[in-house]
């Protein structure tokens, strides 16, 4: 078998919510084709045209090169020796940020063939499932200013049958201690007792002065996680707000490299990886971040808010993965989140998601679809 073409395919819906820090209304899909028919599909949250140009460029040197030239004619069943192969022939180009989200998207569908060419989903080949279903969370952003609104949102959420919620702040909850006090309250309370609550700060703060404001009402809530405190860069501003009861999640907003999450594990007290699959070089480059997480007895909770095919890819992976954690369901209202593809991933009266045990990743694109929402050429 032979990888014969690989195409990225920009996805955009206008909308007025497309303003939103919400990556499913813009999407880039991933299609690897083979000459024995079968089509691989992956995902990147990333600048589409971006992704289009580091798969489609002409080398300029053998450090340099497409990912696309550098793969055709390869066989696409073992994806880790053409991760090995993508990561080693951009050593000049950047082998972090964009060009591991282009790794990533490609490896995505590489897994996707490996599975369907053996016959076995995904998850069998990373070692097997442990579980056929994960409990799933969804993210109410933004949240609303009046107590009514907050209930309604949450209560909209259940209606879906969740019984995780992440809450996305802003930053006028500083404005208000006392109306952000009483707004949380009223999302657990409505959540009920039992249910988790997230907290994604959202680099709505930007020092620990700032953010350690907040720690007290999150405490007295009872959040599972604390997102995105501060800013990447702040390592120090990080480690400062480890220690205070509240696990720190880190890295959906702009990690790519083991290195880097070893480096805030290390160094910046995070408790939780929060690796986005399609940003860290896919399948083979979140399960370097899950050894390391492993190797430091800290955890790994995927992020993932596009289509359904980063949904299936996070099932997957945290169908095999060691510890039993919870699934990044998107309740975006954009259509690509739900209709990219033919498979649907609904939430189960329980809460939880079923993992697809189809070959492969377990999804197939919607074309009819796909092409009515593309933008250019992904060739």
């Amino acid at each position: 078998m032979r990888i014969t073409n690989i195409q990225a395919l920009h996805m955009r819906v206008e909308d007025p919510n497309i303003g939103l820090f919400d990556g499913s209304y813009d999407t880039c899909a991933i299609v690897v084709s083979t000459d024995e028919g079968i089509t691989g599909i992956g995902e990147v949250e990333s600048l589409p045209q971006a992704v289009q140009a580091i798969i489609h460029a002409m080398p300029a040197h053998n450090h340099a090169r497409g990912l696309a030239e550098l793969l055709i004619g390869e066989d696409p069943r073992d994806p880790e020796r053409l991760w090995n192969l993508m990561y080693e022939a951009t050593d000049y180009v950047g082998r972090r940020g964009l060009v591991m989200h282009a790794i990533g998207g490609i490896d995505i569908a590489l897994w996707d063939i490996a599975g369907q060419a053996a016959g076995k989903p995904v998850y069998e080949l990373l070692g097997g499932a442990r579980r056929d279903r994960v409990l799933a969370y969804g993210t109410i952003y933004p949240i609303a200013r009046k107590a009514d609104e907050v209930r309604r949102q949450v209560n909209e959420a259940r209606g879906m049958n969740l019984r995780a919620f992440k809450l996305c702040a802003d930053p006028w909850w500083l404005d208000d201690l006392k109306l952000t006090a009483e707004l949380l309250h009223t999302a657990r309370r409505e959540a009920g007792d039992d249910a988790i609550l997230i907290i994604d700060a959202a680099l709505a703060y930007r020092t620990v002065e700032e953010g350690m404001r907040l720690l007290p009402i999150f405490k007295d809530i009872g959040i599972y996680f604390l997102e995105a405190p501060l800013p990447l860069d702040d390592l120090a501003g990080h480690k400062a707000m480890s220690g205070h009861g509240l696990p720190l999640g880190v890295g959906d907003l702009g990690l790519t490299h083991v290195d880097e999450f070893i480096d805030f594990m290390d160094r910046g007290g995070a408790d939780i990886c929060q690796p986005d699959i399609t940003m860290v070089g896919g399948f083979t480059g979140i399960r370097k971040i899950a050894r390391a997480a492993a190797e430091r007895g800290k955890r790994v909770i995927t992020h993932g808010y596009k289509t359904n095919i980063e949904i299936a890819a996070n099932l997957h992976f945290l169908a095999n993965h060691v510890d039993e954690e919870i699934l990044e369901w998107s309740t975006s209202k954009s259509p690509l989140r739900w209709n990219t593809t033919i498979e649907r991933f609904p939430v189960e009266p329980d809460g939880k998601v079923r993992v697809p045990n189809a070959p492969g990743l377990g999804v197939r694109l919607d074309w009819d679809f796909v092409m009515a929402h593309c933008v250019g050429s992904g060739r």
